[in-house]
């Protein structure tokens, strides 16, 4: 349960907080300096020494090894951002916060679809989540007993739970294709369109929100177009992936977009726009059409396109979008890391994996 303190608070109090966390946030030098470990138990002594010590000193009660690492960043996600819903309460930043946090209710439903539709164990599915947004570790927790899909968005719609409404109105569709992407696709129109309608009206706030969410929806919908492309899927059935509101794209863009003879075509149609940046992918993942390349440029686009909110307006909303896509890409780095470190690759290859903002 969130505990509130029931004041109402100016941008300037909550921006300071937002700030001095920030600071705690690991710089390039720390980052870099945990590429050096040479395996994962000092990595994870090294990270005891960050602000990660408390989810860490947790986490090696239950786990070692790269499950200790995720499970202590999990728990510092949902942390931090509880804390700061809680000195945020009741003033106007806890909506804008809120629609950020919605997207791990979105996630975290798709991972339990996911983990009902292939049959792993509940455990494996607990795993996976971040109990970051509205739908709380006792909810999820009870959302993985259930048996199958079916019954998963039958437990969200006894509870009330928004999402119910767009996986019920696709349910049937997914049985008849079986193609979990139907349901997921459907979570994502959900929220973004939801997400979209709270900043409607004109303000200095709704206007950076509104910019990032769109931007989003421009990266979704381009690793949309990416796969249908590499997939040959036909455009009408492309089209039904594809999400309302994009920044730069508008329906009749993307459909000329699924029209094109192949991911080059495609890269010159860009040309003109913000995501020009792909055409500089080795030419070896344009020929081989390796999606997963182009996946993590858009990636790293859109963190630091949402991390550099922080330059804007210090009394608005700006430094709150700034620390959340911050935050997200210091937990992501440090996931990166373990994960190479699991596998032995060259530090100089880890490297590239990485984002800095």
């Amino acid at each position: 349960m969130q505990f509130c303190l029931g004041i109402k608070m100016d941008y300037g109090y909550v921006n300071a907080r937002i700030r001095g966390m920030r600071s705690r946030l690991l710089d390039r030098k720390e980052i870099e300096d945990l590429i050096l470990r040479p395996d994962l138990d000092s990595l994870i002594a090294d990270l005891e020494k960050t602000a990660y010590k408390e989810d860490i000193i947790e986490a090696k009660v239950l786990y070692s090894g790269v499950l200790c690492i995720e499970f202590a960043l999990r728990k510092n996600f949902t942390r931090t951002f509880r804390k700061i819903l809680g000195f945020v309460c009741e003033s106007e930043a806890e909506r804008y916060i809120r629609i950020f946090l919605h997207r791990w209710d979105v996630q975290n439903i798709k991972t339990i679809l996911r983990g009902k539709n292939i049959h792993v164990t509940n455990e494996e599915i607990l795993d996976c989540l971040v109990p970051a947004g509205e739908l709380d570790e006792v909810t999820l927790t009870e959302l993985i007993k259930q048996p199958d899909v079916r019954a998963v968005i039958d437990m969200l719609a006894t509870w009330g739970v928004v999402y119910a409404k767009p996986l019920t109105e696709k349910y049937r569709e997914f049985i008849e294709k079986e193609d979990l992407a139907i349901l997921e696709c459907a979570l994502d129109k959900y929220y973004y369109q939801e997400a979209l309608e709270s900043v409607k009206k004109i303000s200095y706030n709704n206007s950076l929100t509104r910019d990032i969410l769109t931007t989003e929806i421009d990266v979704v919908n381009l690793k949309t177009v990416l796969r249908m492309i590499r997939d040959r899927v036909e455009g009408e059935e492309a089209q039904e992936y594809l999400i309302a509101g994009g920044k730069e794209f508008d329906p009749d863009a993307l459909h000329y977009f699924l029209s094109v003879h192949g991911i080059e075509d495609l890269l010159k149609k860009l040309e003109p726009t913000p995501y020009r940046f792909l055409a500089d992918v080795p030419e070896s993942a344009i020929k081989t059409q390796k999606i997963s390349v182009f996946e993590k440029q858009l990636e790293k686009f859109l963190i630091r396109r949402g991390a550099s909110a922080f330059l804007k307006d210090p009394l608005s909303v700006a430094a709150i979008i700034g620390y959340f896509w911050s935050k997200y890409n210091e937990i992501t780095n440090i996931r990166i890391i373990s994960r190479c470190k699991m596998v032995d690759l060259p530090d100089e290859q880890l490297k590239e994996e990485l984002v800095y903002v």
